[in-house]
């Protein structure tokens, strides 16, 4: 004959199966992670498009005044800067979104220790 089983014991083994789900359930408020490829991207068409509307700027100052290369020059210059800074934000964000997501997971391994 076989034993019945323990029904409080089931409940618990519920519930800690139920908590250990939701710790590892990924959070709604997180947004999507990107991969490595898809923030090289991204910075570089950050950088290329600084450079081009920089470009843009000082070719038509240069067509309007008549004084070619020399606004096409500086402009050029300057969109590579706010190019460069652009991509810097983006490489401190993200670092951030790395850090967070890294303490999060710790906490929840933490927490999943203490619980079992």
């Amino acid at each position: 004959m076989a034993q019945e089983p323990d029904a409080e014991r089931l409940r618990t083994l519920e519930a800690k199966l139920e908590k250990a789900k939701v710790a590892q359930a990924k959070p709604a408020g997180r947004g999507k992670d990107f991969s490595q490829a898809e923030v090289a991207w991204r910075m570089v068409i950050e950088l290329t498009s600084g450079i081009m509307i920089g470009g843009s700027i000082g070719y038509g100052l240069d067509w309007a005044f008549s004084t070619k290369p020399i606004f096409l020059v500086i402009f050029i210059l300057f969109g590579f800067a706010a190019g460069i800074r652009t991509v810097i934000g983006t490489a401190r964000d993200m670092q951030e979104r790395q850090l967070k997501a890294m303490k999060a997971q710790t906490e929840a391994e933490r927490s999943a220790g203490t619980e079992g």
